[in-house]
């Protein structure tokens, strides 16, 4: 997509039944630096939408002869960042709000000067590139957030894609990898983010419960029910809804669910007739579906309806250069949380961090990090506030980064972080090091001599062999 902030003519296209007021509005608009495009009925809206990116779209109410919210949707769909300014005769001013919420940015009457629509182009086009520049920042967020291995470099390019679709996504991967927050994302990437995301997590609720947690239910459709109550596709409408641990469902419910996939329609516990609601589903399961399917636990017609994109996220020990990222999105976090004020984390403690295996993922960095705020004495984190899975073992790993081909250490580098991991555990133990490793405390110190380890396991002076 093109930058309007680089570009010094904004792409502009007027659809209009009225050639004259068409005429005489691009000519102002062209005398104001921008590129105009007409068209004079609905037939040239779809055709130009669909073939180049224009950054506003100024539309006449009555150039689809009563269908003009057909079109809003369309543009909406085919090119949500296409800002839409509505014109009408005062007598459609209605059909100008319902415009506005159907996703159009502005709506002005037919009488206004045209000066007064390049006025509201300008702020149209000013509008997008905030929205670009708020997508921008949230994108490079997220890809130091998920790390910059070949794996999720692949994520990042498939959520890049699927963000501004409303296609179904499947997201899988170990329990604490991140998939809420990747589904959050891409709900934010997407021209739903102004509405609800939802989330349910269908593993945490038996299936009568569950049911009328999505769909609702009407009063006296069961013991308990005392009103009528919304269900969360319903609070979803027109945003976007999140389904973890779907391989946990039902029968009854991946029923449920595959009707409103197919096409938009549920009912409510206990109800005979059908609502519409338009949400985005996407999905999550650290199950093996395929098998799921295999065994007929899973329907394969609602696997094949959820499946149409498919985003494998990685554990966190294979993708350890996003720790810093994460690391420090959890500190600040949890000094707001707990009214602290922590300002780093040591080099030992950290060391330590860089050495674990993480087999709850991201989930369990981020209780490692809100236990260390909570124990930490002043305003860094060291290794003694750190739980004792990761001070005394547990999960450990080899210190060593992602073994992609680019990344292979050298014998002398592994040699190096295996040390400073192990003084890192040890609390510094020189003797207790040596003994670990197998090796006599003198051959430990000329190791630490030659890599600039200090007694501590990081960078320094290194302690006299005594």
């Amino acid at each position: 997509m093109r930058n309007v902030e680089a570009d010094s003519k904004p792409r502009i296209l007027i659809a209009s039944s009225d050639s004259v007021y068409a005429s005489t509005l691009a000519n102002f608009i062209e005398s104001d630096g921008c590129e105009v495009e007409r068209c004079h009925d609905s037939k040239g809206v779809y055709r130009l939408i669909g073939r180049k990116i224009f950054e506003v779209l100024v539309l006449d109410l009555e150039v689809n002869e009563g269908a003009d919210m057909e079109i809003v949707s369309f543009v909406r769909r085919q090119s949500p960042r296409t800002q839409i300014i509505l014109t009408f005769e005062m007598a459609d001013v209605e059909k100008a709000i319902e415009g506005i919420r159907n996703g159009a940015f502005f709506y002005v009457p037919k009488s206004s000067q045209p000066s007064d629509v390049v006025l509201i182009i300008h702020k149209a086009v000013k509008s997008l590139v905030s929205e670009r520049t708020v997508d921008a920042y949230e994108q490079h967020l997220f890809q130091e957030s998920f790390g910059d291995t070949p794996a999720m470099r692949r994520v990042v390019e498939l959520v890049t894609k699927v963000s501004p679709t409303d296609s179904t996504v499947l997201l899988l991967g170990e329990s604490g990898t991140g998939k809420e927050v990747l589904a959050n994302m891409i709900h934010r990437l997407s021209p739903r983010r102004d509405n609800a995301f939802v989330a349910i997590n269908c593993a945490a609720l038996p299936e009568h419960l569950l049911e009328s947690e999505l769909f609702g239910h009407v009063k006296g459709a069961f013991t308990g029910a005392v009103a009528d109550k919304r269900g969360l596709f319903e609070e979803a409408d027109g945003g976007t809804i999140f389904l973890d641990e779907v391989g946990d469902t039902a029968p009854a419910v991946q029923a449920k669910l595959l009707r409103v996939l197919q096409n938009g329609e549920f009912r409510r516990v206990g109800e005979s007739e059908n609502r519409r609601v338009d949400a985005r589903v996407l999905a999550a399961t650290n199950l093996n579906l395929v098998e799921a399917v295999a065994e007929k636990t899973f329907r394969e017609d609602l696997y094949f309806r959820l499946n149409v994109i498919q985003i494998l996220i990685p554990p966190l020990r294979e993708r350890l250069d996003a720790l810093p990222v994460l690391a420090e999105q959890f500190l600040l976090r949890f000094n707001q949380k707990f009214s602290r004020d922590i300002l780093h984390i040591d080099e030992h403690a950290w060391a330590l961090l860089q050495g674990y295996a993480y087999p709850g993922n991201v989930r369990e960095l981020e209780s490692i990090i809100a236990h260390a705020v909570i124990m930490a004495e002043g305003d860094t984190i060291q290794a003694v506030d750190l739980p004792d899975q990761i001070r005394f073992g547990g999960s450990a790993r080899l210190a060593l980064p992602n073994l992609s081909p680019d990344s292979i250490p050298t014998l002398q580098e592994a040699e190096k972080r295996l040390i400073e991991m192990a003084l890192g555990r040890l609390e510094g133990n020189q003797t207790e090091v040596a003994k670990k490793m197998g090796i006599s405390r003198s051959t430990l110190w000329r190791k630490m001599k030659e890599y600039g380890i200090a007694r501590s396991g990081v960078g320094g002076t290194v302690d006299s062999e005594d």
